[in-house]
């Protein structure tokens, strides 16, 4: 029995002038500050002698994989994303970068959300992925319109309250 598996479905190559930035920033200092340290404490470890049975020597080598895995990844993501800069021409509907409040039609319950993209995306604070169902279907609506689209958990039905393009105060 094989273990492939196929590729997974490109995500879209959007993003925030903030989440792009994030993401070089991230990229710099795995590559300036912990890829350094940690090639010197491998360094440290590989001199204490015997290599086989050297736990410190085979962490540090493992951690040192994947940083440089993630550096790969950034280094190849940076290249291809887009970053969406201002505002859409209309700001009364729901686009790429908006935050919205929706009220599900069969709790009565409020969630705010902020559409970004794929890898910026983060479910405690309420930002989701442009290729989410709820974003994809939440996507060119207005303020008073209504939508049904399936979650996991099943059909659910939302009405839009409030978009905005301006962060929300967090006081």
């Amino acid at each position: 029995m094989s273990r492939w598996r196929p590729p997974a479905p490109a995500s879209t190559p959007i993003i925030t002038r903030e989440g792009f930035e994030r993401l070089r920033a991230e990229l710099d200092e795995l590559w300036r500050v912990r890829r350094p340290e940690v090639v010197k404490a491998l360094a440290a470890a590989a001199a204490e002698g015997d290599r086989s049975e050297n736990a410190e020597y085979t962490y540090r080598k493992k951690q040192l994989g994947e940083i440089d895995r993630r550096v790969r990844y950034l280094s190849k993501r940076l290249e291809k994303l887009k970053v969406a800069e201002g505002r859409p021409a209309d700001t009364s509907a729901i686009f790429f970068g908006a935050w919205f409040e929706l009220e599900n039609a069969a709790s009565g319950e409020l969630a705010r959300y902020r559409i970004v993209g794929p890898d910026e995306s983060d479910g405690a604070r309420g930002w989701i992925s442009v290729d989410s169902p709820l974003a994809r279907a939440a996507l060119k609506k207005r303020v008073d319109d209504e939508f049904e689209v399936q979650l996991p958990g099943g059909v659910a039905q939302f009405v839009v309250v409030s978009i905005s393009y301006e962060p929300p105060d967090t006081d």
